[in-house]
């Protein structure tokens, strides 16, 4: 790996009118370090951490409900002092789900804007080339939504992905839950249709994988661009080939889009499993339609009725402020922003090196449950099978994690 470049020299305070802390102020900055305090008597400088979402363009939605996310976590923690007494400023910018952009966004926060920390964006999309930036400048880089194979073969020191596991360890707990069916109830054939996602993809492609190797006939599997808005093609050939499952890589316009083209056309697979979408609490409810949330299949990260730590802080939070029920793409970016804070109360300060090696070293306790990690940031746990039901997410597996012991097998058709 090349050598890293150094962090950008950092930002002194504006003059003050007493010498004795302007003296200060300079020592501290001549010793490449921020001061944290003004003037005696005054209030320390905020911690600023520097966010890029995509709140325009294709991944607006789910980048909308990170921001909601973030922002709740900041209002709790400076609602409690803040952290190592400080209060916590977010700098969050768009990048309007650019590649581009994203890259540009990070540099000018970490090269011009100097922030202090870093959190990731939505989508591994986006966050593949963000995290790159982040790396080669040496800062901690904690990202709620990016879970593709690829983002950890680049042996980067400083990525931690803040879920239970990556995008492949998705498809596991419902394979897992197809395999505990009697075999006459277990799907003999499947269609996978997928967003050309760097995430949904590798979900389905696992699936796919699996069930073929327990005997499940494949009678469609293909890709669609992630501009896809039109889905009566796509719908036309699986009610022609009528498999009992349809798996989708879908994260979610394009779950949304699926489901009403497949009812237009009358064609209920008896399950159907999505990526993301469904994970979209009440805009995906609204999106199909309630009854038609009935028996759909996803896996997910986080689970509202959970014990885990300030959940039910989040959950009263969120409601309070939106009128509905958390996303998970929320409940996703406000544990990463606990895994930040644990990592900087833990060290006592803010040094990205010290920062890195604590994290690579604990498990951090969030809402989503504890997270540790391997050595290139991938993280060590599994997911959650969840299932819409009566208009409300339970879930179904693993069997130690259930909010429900009943299962709807097969989904009904859609109304």
């Amino acid at each position: 790996m090349t050598a890293q470049p150094p962090r950008p020299p950092a930002r002194r305070v504006p003059t003050l009118t007493m010498t004795l802390a302007l003296v200060a102020a300079l020592a501290l900055a001549a010793c490449g370090q921020r001061p944290s305090e003004t003037a005696a008597g005054q209030t320390a400088r905020p911690i600023v951490i520097g966010v890029s979402l995509p709140l325009t363009g294709d991944f607006a939605q789910p980048g909308s409900e990170a921001k909601r996310g973030y922002e709740i976590w900041r209002d709790m923690v400076n609602a409690k002092g803040g952290v190592l007494g400080r209060q916590v400023e977010l700098k969050i910018v768009d990048d309007a789900s650019s590649q581009d952009t994203v890259v540009a966004d990070y540099t000018k926060l970490i090269t011009q804007d100097r922030v202090d920390l870093l959190l990731g964006t939505f989508s591994s999309l986006l966050n593949y080339p963000a995290s790159a930036v982040a790396e080669k400048n040496r800062m901690v880089f904690v990202e709620p939504a990016g879970g593709a194979p690829d983002m950890f073969t680049r042996g980067f020191k400083y990525l931690f992905f803040a879920q239970p596991a990556t995008a492949p360890r998705q498809a596991d707990v419902f394979v897992n839950w197809v395999k505990s069916l009697p075999a006459a109830e277990r799907p003999k054939t499947a269609a996978y249709p997928s967003q050309d996602d760097p995430f949904a993809h590798p979900v389905i492609k696992s699936m796919q994988e699996q069930l073929e190797a327990l005997g499940v006939e494949t009678v469609y599997s293909e890709l669609y661009p992630a501009d896809t808005t039109n889905f009566q093609s796509v719908a036309g050939t699986l009610a022609g080939r009528k498999p009992d499952l349809v798996a989708q890589g879908a994260v979610f316009e394009d779950g949304v889009g699926l489901v009403r083209a497949l009812k237009q056309l009358g064609f209920s697979p008896r399950m159907l499993f999505q990526t993301s979408a469904p994970s979209n609490a009440g805009q995906y409810s609204e999106g199909v339609g309630v009854a038609n949330t009935e028996g759909v299949f996803y896996t997910v990260s986080w689970n509202e009725k959970a014990t885990t730590p300030l959940n039910a802080e989040f959950v009263a939070a969120y409601r309070k402020a939106y009128d509905a029920s958390p996303a998970e793409d929320a409940a996703d970016a406000f544990a990463a922003a606990q895994v930040l804070q644990a990592a900087v109360e833990a060290v006592g300060a803010i040094d990205q090196d010290k920062l890195r090696d604590w994290l690579h070293a604990n498990t951090v306790q969030t809402l989503l449950g504890p997270l540790s990690w391997a050595a290139n940031g991938e993280p060590k746990g599994s997911f959650l099978l969840a299932q819409w039901q009566s208009g409300k997410v339970e879930v179904v597996g693993p069997p130690e994690l259930a909010t429900t012991r009943t299962v709807v097998n097969p989904k009904p058709g859609w109304k």
